[in-house]
């Protein structure tokens, strides 16, 4: 450190550490650091520099090795949901395969927009040594490697040539992570000779700093010509995504929607916008939603959607409203809010309501309207009660969803995404908690569930150390990405893990099935390569990872050994089998388009595709 000059000579990888180490975040009054830590798996493209640099810092950013670069970007994305994107984990990988192996997690966060910063290796700036160990060779373009794939996952990519150019490139990294309407994954190449490298770095630079989150307030022209609609409105709607959440949002979307009698829908992503015995919650929509919500969708004549980015399974590819209903988009992104001939109202959420509001003053949905939607969903409750219920008939995923939702305290978490489990969670689920619902859908990505869990779980035991999170698994991605099962108890980061064994990927074969297809190389049973059949013992393989685990036969003894596992402080696996045919929640869909073959020598294919293409009259065209 040079006193007169006020600079201090440190390597690329320690200034980057340590600037990271000096930024704090203030959320309601409390001031923490903004990167909670990070996860990390070391190779020769990171371990002699930033791992030096990560040694240095253990205490105030500590660094949990992963058994998988995938499954880790999973848990820096299931952290910074749980904190609502005010907070994030920074991951590391290796030149090469390691950090190939982050391109799928990176995607995830893009999809779902959430902040995760990666700090991987990248080819040698000088060249000197080429063509190293891992380097991909392109021929015609020799800055061309793997880390150029990550642009297209990325909100802000760069990767570093020069010591220097951390003091352009951090803050800006850190200004995407935070922005409500562009955050997203960072991705920042480090050359293994870069990292390296000594700069003499402004003292100034490693300062700590505060950051605060930005609340864009809407355009006023926007509000009031929002606002004309939303009072001629004879059947209001309120769509509320996630974007309700991570702006705080949720009191104020309940005093609006109170305020003026409007029933609320919610998406996938803002399944836990409103406990389920609120009167105005009349249920999840679209795709994987709720006959409740999905009646009232189709005949509200005005819908205001806030912080949601109104994805397929949501508007049942467009296919969940009226043509003529006009909606309203409140969205801190423009993207988002300009979709499908939407008035915008480009603004934070919880800003963008307060200031609605005020131009709302004095109107009332008509209540005949509010009162058919609570009708509506005092029906999908009876038909869920019975749903859930364990009875003289095959075990289902509903029924586990009953027996867990029944057991769980309101703070305790739920983590779940891919397959047939979103789809269950999302229409079977009471929400008892605000924010306890981690449905991951935005990119539906298999291995997302326990590592996610992981993820949220570090995330929970900093805030709320004695609730629980658990996960719901089928067996599929239980095989696809299980290894944090081991990193759970590595780090005594306590989860519940219910693995709901189906014999394969049941609900894409049910999806084959609905399409006129025969079963084929979805479930184990009808894969034709496979010459033996025999089940995987998952309750030994949890074990071997250190977990307690026990196979249940019915949701009877599940309750009893759900109950055994909250009341223990070790990660708990529960494993049951459940009838890949029988058991699927039939109600609640909205029409999904997929594709499917114009034309087939079997007439069962031809029939469903007649049966699908019959509801596209009702599609909304882009307007």
């Amino acid at each position: 450190m040079d006193i007169e000059t006020g600079t201090i000579r440190l390597t690329t990888a320690q200034a980057i550490i340590r600037y990271l180490n000096a930024q704090f975040i203030e959320t309601d009054g409390v001031r923490q650091r903004v990167c909670g830590g990070g996860f990390g798996i070391f190779g020769h493209g990171n371990v002699t520099c930033l791992g030096e640099a990560l040694h240095d810092h253990r205490e105030t950013l500590p660094l949990y090795r992963g058994q998988n670069e995938q499954s880790m970007g999973f848990a820096a994305a299931a952290y910074a949901k749980y904190h609502l994107r005010r907070r994030f984990m920074l991951c590391t990988a290796s030149a090469g395969p390691g950090t190939a192996n982050l391109l799928t997690s990176a995607a995830l966060a893009h999809a779902n927009r959430l902040p995760m910063l990666m700090l991987c290796g990248d080819a040698f700036l000088t060249r000197l040594p080429d063509p190293v160990l891992q380097q991909l060779e392109h021929f015609g373009n020799p800055t061309l490697g793997v880390n150029d794939a990550f642009k297209a996952v990325s909100r802000y990519w760069d990767r570093i040539t020069h010591p220097a150019q951390i003091m352009q490139s951090l803050p800006a990294a850190l200004a995407t992570l935070l922005d409500p309407a562009d955050c997203g994954p960072a991705f920042i190449g480090l050359p293994q000779d870069v990292q390296g490298w000594t700069y003499d770095y402004p003292l100034a630079f490693f300062e700590e700093h505060t950051h605060h989150i930005r609340r864009t307030a809407p355009d006023a022209g926007e509000v009031a010509r929002a606002a004309a609609v939303l009072r001629s409105a004879k059947r209001p709607v309120i769509i509320a995504g996630g974007g309700v959440q991570y702006s705080g949002a949720v009191a104020e979307l309940t005093e609006f929607a109170t305020t003026h009698n409007i029933p609320v829908i919610e998406s996938i992503a803002g399944r836990a916008n409103m406990l389920a015995t609120h009167p105005l919650n009349i249920g999840p929509v679209g795709v994987t939603g709720s006959d409740s919500a999905n009646a009232i969708a189709e005949q509200a004549d005005v819908i205001l959607s806030v912080g949601c980015r109104l994805q397929d399974f949501t508007t049942g590819s467009w296919t969940a409203f009226a043509q003529d209903a006009q909606i309203i988009s409140l969205n801190a992104a423009r993207h988002d809010a300009g979709k499908h001939k939407s008035l915008p109202i480009v603004s934070d959420a919880q800003v963008g309501l307060t200031h609605l509001t005020v131009a709302m003053d004095g109107y009332s949905a008509p209540s005949d309207w509010t009162s058919l939607a609570q009708g509506e969903r005092q029906k999908w409750d009876a038909y869920v009660a019975k749903n859930v219920r364990a009875g003289n008939r095959p075990n289902s995923y509903a029924q586990t969803i009953g027996v867990v939702n029944d057991l769980c305290d309101p703070r305790d978490r739920v983590v779940t995404a891919a397959g047939g489990l979103p789809a269950e969670v999302t229409a079977n689920w009471r929400t008892l908690g605000i924010g306890t619902v981690d449905v991951e859908f935005g990119f539906s990505c298999m291995g997302y569930e326990i590592a996610g869990g992981w993820g949220a779980r570090i995330a929970q035991s900093e805030q709320e150390p004695d609730a629980n999170t658990v996960v719901f698994v089928g067996d599929g991605s239980y095989l696809l990405m299980n290894s944090d099962i081991y990193s759970a108890c590595l780090t005594d980061k306590k989860l519940i893990i219910l693995v709901l064994d189906n014999g394969g990927f049941a609900v894409i074969n049910k999806l084959q099935n609905n399409t006129g297809n025969e079963s084929f190389n979805n479930l184990i049973a009808d894969t034709p390569t496979a010459t033996r059949q025999f089940g995987v013992d998952f309750e030994g393989h949890a074990r071997s990872m250190g977990a307690d685990a026990m196979t249940v036969a019915n949701p009877a003894e599940l309750g009893e050994a759900f109950t055994r596992a909250k009341a223990s402080d070790r990660t708990t696996v529960i494993v049951m089998k459940v009838d890949p045919y029988e058991g699927w929640t039939t109600e609640g869909h909205a029409w999904w388009e997929v594709g499917t073959p114009h034309t087939s020598e079997h007439e069962s294919i031809r029939d469903a595709h007649a049966e699908v293409e019959s509801a596209r009259s009702r599609q909304r065209k882009g307007i």
